[in-house]
């Protein structure tokens, strides 16, 4: 048997295929059927006079998702999906499928996710699976490849890095416990033992939130590094997001094709990061420093001009094309081509309503930002559409930083973190610093938090024996997905999404 992956080595000669019936269309005598075998899709094409008129009907009946054996010769043909066609010369069907709800036609969003365990198989999410899947691998080459060991932090946990009021709360043996938000306390203790390590694992937000960006349960890359400072953290991220961002792009070009995803932005990666202070960054999303010659107003208004001009040229080509269908001088085939035409134009054109809107709310959020505030989604999209490529933001205000990150020595009040964002309004995918070393500072901010010392004792005790410099970061691995892929809503990005309001399937 042959995997639809190794058809190039297999070019004119015969192989067997198991798979699925993805799509077909049949014309006279021929039936086009979209073969897929989890490897990949490709066309294949059966004929009536070469496989008989039994054969031939069973395909051009056959159900979509029904799963068949096929054997025929593999030619090269750039034009069709995959850019194989099999041409077949014997089939046979393993399973006749019923009525497959999900067809070519639209389906709204909470149908597709009440289906996701079918919606996987489509070519789109079988393409976002294989490129997580990438990334995956590329992440532990990366730090394998560095000496790093990888350790497992608990899911189980009693203390909280960050309070628990977004935690999901448990009964463990009559004890009150939470499902982790982040493995990193555990991190450091890992990091004293082993010097360098990463974790990799579920983690778990109660946040009521329905945004595009928002998971209940997630996966976390976070390393740990012993006697590495901020400055030695942000290289780390840096190597890290161009080594994991470059594997993708040399290794998934299929996949990100079937995505249409424009890699512009990803292969800027490769370019040193912008690195920039919280207040610098300030600065650049008020409007009181310029970046290339420009203020980020000016770019806003740059924008919303763009958008008027894109939206005029969509409204003409619809007003023409309906003209068109109107004058009764059209074939049927033309008609139905331009009315096709229209029905996504239209579809841009909301789009285009949404995207107006959001250079509105981006506008509004830069206007109103207070000095000292965290980040939002509109200051962060601002921010890295002013460079157009990724920028660290580190020496945050403490305010706004978790407990246990260490104050800076020459600049007081600000905390030695850093947040990688992403640019095309994909936002933070890393957050990460330099750890506080001081015991009684640490004591201080646990009270501060308002969190109970007894659940830290354990982690104070890093500081007790053989305390030294040490810093890491995590990456949510889903966000990163969405920004490879291009993907709006970060629901696709993970194969069985749990978020607010949602358990099933």
């Amino acid at each position: 048997m042959t995997r639809i992956q190794d058809l190039a080595a297999h070019v004119g000669q015969a192989v067997e295929l198991k798979g699925w019936n993805a799509q077909k269309r049949d014309s006279k005598g021929l039936v086009f059927m979209t073969f897929r075998d989890g490897t990949g899709f490709c066309q294949a094409v059966i004929n009536l006079e070469v496989v008989g008129e039994a054969s031939f009907e069973v395909a051009k009946r056959l159900p979509q998702e029904s799963s068949l054996a096929i054997k025929g010769t593999v030619i090269c043909d750039e034009k069709q999906v995959g850019g194989y066609e099999i041409q077949v010369t014997a089939l046979t069907v393993i399973a006749e499928a019923e009525d497959y709800p999900i067809t070519p036609k639209e389906h709204g969003v909470d149908f597709l996710m009440d289906n996701r365990h079918l919606w996987l198989r489509s070519r789109r999410q079988w393409a976002i699976m294989r490129v997580r899947n990438r990334i995956i691998f590329a992440i532990h080459e990366f730090f394998q490849g560095k000496g790093f060991v990888q350790m497992d932090a608990p899911i189980f946990t009693g203390n909280a890095c960050e309070g628990t009021t977004n935690l999901f709360e448990t009964d463990y043996y009559g004890e009150p416990a939470y499902l982790s938000q982040s493995g990193q306390l555990y991190g450091e203790a890992m990091a004293m033992a082993q010097g360098l390590i990463y974790t990799f694992g579920p983690t778990f937000r109660a946040e009521k939130s329905k945004t595009r960006r928002h998971l209940s349960e997630f996966w976390m890359i976070e390393p740990e590094m012993a006697f590495y400072d901020l400055k030695m953290d942000m290289d780390l991220i840096e190597q890290f997001v161009q080594s994991v961002v470059g594997a993708v792009l040399s290794s998934c070009a299929e996949e990100l094709k079937v995505l249409e995803r424009d890699t512009t932005f990803l292969e800027k990666v490769q370019l040193p990061f912008i690195r920039m202070k919280y207040e610098d960054a300030v600065s650049v999303i008020l409007g009181e420093k310029e970046v290339n010659g420009r203020t980020s107003f000016v770019m806003l208004e740059e924008e919303k001009a763009k958008l008027v001009d894109e939206q005029k040229a969509v409204e003409q080509d619809i007003a023409e094309r309906e003209a068109k269908i109107k004058s009764g001088e059209l074939k049927k085939g033309e008609i139905n081509f331009n009315q096709s035409k229209v029905d996504k134009l239209k579809g841009q054109l909301t789009d285009i309503a949404e995207r107006q809107q959001a250079v509105e709310q981006w506008i509004s959020s830069a206007k109103n930002f207070k000095r000292g505030d965290d980040f939002g989604g509109s200051d962060e999209t601002v921010l890295t559409k002013m460079f157009g490529q990724p920028v660290m933001v580190y020496n945050w205000p403490q305010a706004v930083k978790a407990f246990y990150m260490k104050e800076d020595e020459e600049d007081k009040g600000y905390a030695k973190g850093v947040d990688l964002l992403a640019p095309e309004g994909y936002g933070e995918v890393v957050g990460g610093g330099e750890r506080e070393t001081d015991i009684e500072r640490l004591k201080s901010k646990i009270i501060e938090h308002e969190l109970p010392m007894s659940a830290f004792e354990w982690y104070l005790d890093l500081r007790k024996f053989g305390n030294v410099p040490h810093s890491g970061f995590g990456l949510g691995l889903e966000r990163l997905v969405a920004w490879i892929c291009g993907l709006q809503h970060i629901r696709e990005t993970i194969p069985f999404p749990r978020s607010y309001g949602r358990l099933l399937p």
